[in-house]
């Protein structure tokens, strides 16, 4: 099953202060800018094996830190800056448009680094299902709980994306629910599209300037997506995270990917709650017999502890041990730095440039094994 990552890491300078790619972003088709200039994207291309995938993104990196050197730049892998100032996405009519409909709640998107890990589309309906179960995840890389300087989540990044950036869409930046089948998820996609058409036509936008700027791709943050340009089935749950983390994760999001085409999926019908707003003990198991999902309504309230407890709590450690994590094997970033309450803007430019550094190490020591 091909298998790429897209990864994004911030951009600092000696002092850790954030600063633009440059040339970093013009070394070939596989770095590019985003739309945050302090960002840098690594994408690999498709890889059939998870042994081409690490050589694959060990090789891009190698290249990407070696400019770096010569620029005086280093790369952080933390899903948000921890704090700063003030970070201004670059200018385009997408971007002015998506502000003018959902507001500045938008600007939380600005703030955060995540990965996208791509597969092929094989047996659809069972890969999307598989993926929104699989949300919790995030939790295995989690790299940073604060938000300009506060301490607000276990995963920040996705807590700024599910409840900060999205109050008045929840559905474009929270997980969906199962499907039945692939015309169900076109036919979801198609209602958001019209729904932040009207918001933004409500706000003032021309719908023509909707329609010319802002794609059916575009209207929706959703964890998990189908990319029709290049046929993939895509996972953007993770945080950005060490390259030998985000590695380990696209192996296990493989094995359990892999058994979709040869093992019997069931999705538990009951809601799966224990009275308390908490997921019921021991939902969902991948076996060689077959994979069982959760009711919904088990993986959003996981997905929710995940998110704000990380693998801190019982329940989501437990779920995705049965899921097929190794749980022992994940040592996340966020468990590293957590511990305050607020940071300021210095200790924060000190933590990237200590995670620069590892980011460093983590490289060299892959290209050695």
């Amino acid at each position: 099953m091909n298998t790429r990552i897209e990864v994004e890491y911030w951009v600092v300078d000696s002092d850790g202060t954030l600063t633009g790619p440059g040339a970093l972003a013009d070394m070939s088709d596989r770095t590019k800018r985003t739309a945050v200039e302090p960002l840098l994207e690594i994408r690999t291309p498709p890889s059939e094996t998870v042994s081409e995938l690490r050589t694959a993104l060990v090789t891009e990196l190698e290249a990407v830190l070696a400019r770096a050197a010569e620029l005086d730049r280093h790369l952080v892998p933390f899903g948000t800056p921890i704090n700063g100032d003030a970070i201004e996405r670059r200018p385009g009519d997408r971007d002015r448009i998506w502000t003018d409909a959902i507001g500045t709640n938008a600007d939380c998107a600005t703030y955060c680094a995540g990965t996208h890990v791509r597969v092929e589309e094989r047996d659809v309906t069972d890969q999307l299902n598989a993926l929104i179960a699989l949300d919790p995840a995030l939790a295995l890389v989690s790299s940073a709980p604060y938000f300009r300087g506060e301490r607000v989540a276990n995963g920040a990044r996705a807590y700024c994306y599910r409840k900060k950036g999205h109050e008045a869409f929840p559905n474009r930046g929270r997980p969906w629910r199962y499907v039945e089948t692939v015309d169900e998820w076109h036919r979801r996609l198609e209602h958001r599209y019209e729904e932040f058409k009207a918001a933004a036509v409500d706000a003032g936008v021309d719908g023509e300037a909707v329609e010319e700027h802002v794609s059916i791709d575009d209207v929706v943050w959703t964890p998990v997506r189908l990319r029709e340009s290049m046929p993939t089935v895509e996972w953007r749950s993770p945080d950005a995270a060490l390259p030998s983390q985000l590695l380990r994760l696209a192996e296990d999001l493989r094995t359990v990917l892999d058994r979709l085409s040869e093992t019997p999926v069931r999705i538990d019908a009951t809601g799966g709650h224990d009275g308390t707003g908490g997921p019921t003990a021991r939902p969902g198991h991948v076996t060689s017999d077959e994979i069982a999902l959760p009711a919904f309504e088990t993986v959003r309230d996981l997905a929710e502890s995940a998110v704000r407890d990380g693998l801190e709590s019982p329940a989501v450690a437990g779920y995705l041990e049965r899921m097929g994590f190794s749980i022992r094997d994940y040592h996340p970033i966020t468990a590293r730095i957590d511990g305050r309450q607020y940071v300021t803007r210095a200790d924060a430019c000190d933590l990237r440039l200590e995670y620069a550094r590892r980011l460093e190490e983590d490289v060299a020591e892959l290209a050695r094994s």
